[in-house]
This record gives structure tokens, sequence and C-alpha cells, in this order.
């Protein structure tokens, strides 16, 4: 029963969590190769909504995701180029896919050097979309300046959309809950989705 409202306090649950654990989160879904299921913009908004009243700090959440992106990507880039396209035959299982890496390289010859701006806004995408852009051999200093424009738009904006929402919503204390499961459940619905996909197609 502890458990269980403890759950339905978030500002108990980032209280936890704190700001370390936002900014590890951030870093291990651009970074880390099984990071693709972690729901970065759902997390930004709600920290930045929660900010709004004081239960965690605006401008370290500022400061701390968006370098946390940008170092997140700059690993996974440096992990492309080590693996190269060997990574293309690496074998399923339970949390990598292939079809993730041919996506993202779909993307990225679709998009060309801006797939690293767009992909942050994009799940599972956005995780593999660096490591697309090692294989590849893209030029780290170009790779760098895309990396740092998209790690900024897509922590700031988030953060401060819902920063920005909690500011103008009167007695924001009684929404807390409703609008994060709002938005955690939009963030999953595209991990549903592709996980029905792969059921539907075995």
């Amino acid at each position: 029963m502890t458990s269980m409202l403890f759950f339905l306090q978030p500002e108990l649950l980032v209280g936890t969590l704190g700001i370390l654990g936002v900014i590890a989160i951030i870093f291990s879904e651009t970074g880390l190769l099984i990071g693709f299921f972690l729901p970065g913009d759902s997390l930004l908004f709600t920290a930045g909504f929660l900010a709004s009243q004081g239960y965690i700090s605006l401008p370290w959440l500022l400061v701390g995701t968006f370098l946390a992106a940008v170092i997140g990507d700059s690993v996974g880039y440096t992990f492309g180029r080590k693996v190269g396209p060997s990574i293309f035959n690496k074998d399923d299982s339970l949390l990598f896919n292939k079809k993730y890496i041919v996506d993202a390289q779909s993307f990225y010859q679709k998009h060309g050097k801006k797939t690293i701006i767009l992909a942050r806004f994009i799940p599972v995408v956005r995780t593999f979309a660096p490591i697309v852009a090692g294989v590849g051999n893209m030029d780290y200093k170009t790779f760098l300046s895309f990396n740092i424009i998209g790690g900024f738009v897509w922590t700031w904006a988030l953060l401060l959309l819902g920063y920005g929402l909690g500011a103008v919503i009167p007695n924001p204390d009684k929404y807390i809950i409703p609008v994060i499961a709002v938005i955690i459940i939009i963030s999953i619905v595209p991990v549903i989705r592709e996980f029905l996909k792969r059921w539907k197609s075995k």
C-alpha cells in the first residue's frame, strides 16, 4: 500500500529519482544500445512540469539533460565507428532488433545530416541514429555540431513546454497525476505499436 501511494505522488518519485536520475535516463536513451525503450520525451516534459511546482530545479535540468543528450549521442556515434557495418549482422534478441538499425539508416539516407537533429523527436530512431552516423563514418565535427543543436532543441523545448504548462494551469497540483498519465500513455504508444508489428510478422 505504501509503495502504491509512493508512485501516485509524482513529487516524491521525482524527488527520489532526482536530477541525476533524470540525467542518467536521458544519457542512457541516447547513448546505450538498450536504451531505446526509455521514455525520454515524457520524462523531460514531466520533469519540466514538476519543476514549475518547485519539486526539482529547472536550471540544473536544462544544463544537465542537455549535456547528457550530447554526450549520449557522442557515445552512440563512437560505438558505431568501432563496431562498423558488422552491427547489421548482429542477431536479434529481446532488447535488439536489426530493424531498428535499418529504420534509422533509412531515415538517415532520406534526411542526411539533419537526421541527428530530427531523430531527437522520434522514439527508437533517436537511439540508433548516432550509431548509424558512426557506422557511416560521418565527419565527427559535423556530427558534433548537429548533435549539439539537436540536443539543445530537444531537451530545452520539452522541459520549457512542461514548465510553461505547469505555470499557466490554475492549481496545477490537482492535474499532476492526470497529466503525467497522459504523457506516459502517449510515449509508450509507439513502442507498443512496434511490438505488435513484430508479433504479427512472426
